[in-house]
């Protein structure tokens, strides 16, 4: 079959009013570049005319502004989910001028199948190419687009010719029950699926052209904060192992993304006295490149590629190297509770706030403000051999506690939470109780200047199981709210 060429215009025309549009990717990598900003520009000679606008956008994870950004500020998107991570998407969800659903991310794609989201109009999809029977070779993510391209009645395809290397993706959509059975991977290594996305060529509307990067990935460098959280997390590590806790010839790891997530997989990396890592992640990171090269990881199973042009021109240079050493896999899968707990990971993640019992907020800052959504990290708690969520002891240079009497919001309850880690400390919450937590959660983990303060909290609280102060539980946040310091708190008020 021989496919039209169409410019990012033209494509743009196709969606409409009301469409669902499902796109390819996991945050900035594999992400169309071209036909939703154009799609954008079409919203607002459409709103000049004084008719209406919006589409409802469905992706693997967050994009970048080239996608929420645009669409968001030419106000063409209605509704939005799983994950978001754009400043400007963030801002309207929280002044509710965009509906959003926070989903845990290995969900999204059986949501859309099961028909909970709605209707998948458009399937834009980012591909190294793509052949006359329908086979479409993704770039660097896998996300959501075998189920997209399934469900779309019109696909495009942005051949983005800034990548060129084909063979890295393992592309497996389970069935749907009653019908669905095991998915035959045993070890970070194992592949079961394809290695592209396979669409009835019928559908395909056209293939818009584009030489494009993914936008650039940006992490601060590492402080002597991050780095101690490293530390402990390698000691608590080694000590498990030591214990007999963990296999001597250890276990797959799982760490989220972000800057203390890096410093956790450096600290891994470099420590000699651990095995060789296995990686099954929903995301790989730059660091993670140079451990493989050094012989420090062995394989690395990932949704998303999220690394710096730089570091990913190398992979593609030294692609012979790395082509049996990374797979990228569908959200669904690369997240998947069955084999995250046949694998039996050790998931690190990073929290907003963790309180006295060891439920975590990672999603809304101070209860109401979505920050970026739970993503995949629940889907690695709740199913991993190890839980662990790191985090700075405070945040906004002290002013604020990360360890507090209760979470303004749970993601995640303390069944799910198993070992807590900041820079002072490891609190190891299995099979501990209530007040057996709180005592290592201020001990170990909260910071000095805050310990008394929790200490104090625990005075004027109703016993129970779970000992709370339900009118002075949240009184921390409030005084940061009315004074700019939860250290001023007084809880003499509360007596």
């Amino acid at each position: 079959m021989t496919y039209r060429i169409l410019t990012p215009q033209e494509a743009a025309s196709y969606i409409n009013n009301g469409d669902g549009v499902g796109i390819s990717g996991f945050t900035l990598s594999g992400t169309p570049k071209a036909v939703l900003p154009e799609v954008a520009k079409r919203a607002e000679e459409i709103h000049a005319t004084g008719k209406p606008f919006k589409i409802n956008l469905y992706s693997g994870a967050s994009t970048g502004d080239t996608i929420d950004g645009v669409l968001t500020r030419a106000n063409a998107l209605n509704f939005r989910a799983p994950f978001i991570s754009n400043p400007t998407v963030r801002n309207a969800i929280n002044e509710k001028e965009i509906i959003y659903t926070d989903l845990h991310l290995s969900l999204m794609a059986q949501d859309l199948r099961y028909g909970y989201l709605g209707k998948v109009n458009v399937a834009i999809l980012e591909a190294i190419d793509i052949t006359p029977d329908g086979k479409v070779y993704l770039t660097t993510a896998g996300g959501i687009g075998q189920t997209v391209a399934n469900l779309a009645d019109r696909i495009i395809i942005e051949r983005n010719t800034y990548h060129h290397t084909m063979g890295l993706h393992d592309v497996y959509e389970p069935l749907d029950p009653p019908y669905r059975r095991e998915i035959p991977i045993y070890k970070a290594s194992d592949r079961a699926g394809k290695p592209y996305v396979q669409v009835d060529p019928k559908k395909v509307i056209g293939i818009v052209e584009v030489y494009q990067p993914n936008e650039q990935v940006v992490f601060k460098e590492l402080d002597p904060v991050t780095r101690k959280i490293g530390e402990n997390v390698v000691e608590f590590i080694l000590n498990d192992i030591k214990r007999g806790i963990i296999p001597a010839t250890g276990l797959p790891i799982q760490s989220g993304i972000g800057n203390v997530a890096n410093a956790v997989l450096k600290a891994l990396g470099e420590n000699d006295e651990l095995p060789v890592l296995d990686l099954y992640s929903e995301v790989l990171q730059d660091s993670v490149i140079g451990l493989m090269e050094k012989g420090r990881v062995n394989v690395g199973s990932t949704c998303s590629l999220s690394l710096s042009q730089e570091c990913l021109q190398h992979v593609y240079d030294n692609i012979e190297f790395f082509r049996d050493r990374l797979i990228l896999r569908p959200s669904e899968i690369s997240n998947h509770p069955e084999i995250i707990r046949r694998l039996g990971l050790i998931a690190m993640n990073t929290a907003i706030a963790i309180d006295l019992y060891g439920c975590v907020n990672s999603s809304h800052i101070g209860g109401t403000r979505l920050m970026n959504g739970i993503g995949g990290s629940g889907d690695f708690a709740r199913n991993a051999y190890v839980s662990i969520f790191t985090c700075p002891s405070t945040q906004k240079g002290g002013m604020i506690s990360s360890i507090v009497p209760m979470v303004t919001h749970t993601d995640h309850t303390e069944h799910d939470v198993r070992v807590v880690v900041t820079e002072w400390g490891v609190a190891d919450l299995r099979g501990k109780g209530p007040d057996e937590r709180a005592k290592l959660l201020i001990e170990n983990c909260a910071h000095p200047e805050y310990r008394n303060l929790l200490w104090d909290y625990l005075k004027i609280t109703k016993k129970g199981h779970v000992s709370h102060n339900i009118v002075a539980s949240l009184a921390m946040h409030a005084t940061y709210d009315s004074d700019g310091d939860m250290r001023k708190i007084d809880w003499s008020k509360y007596l």
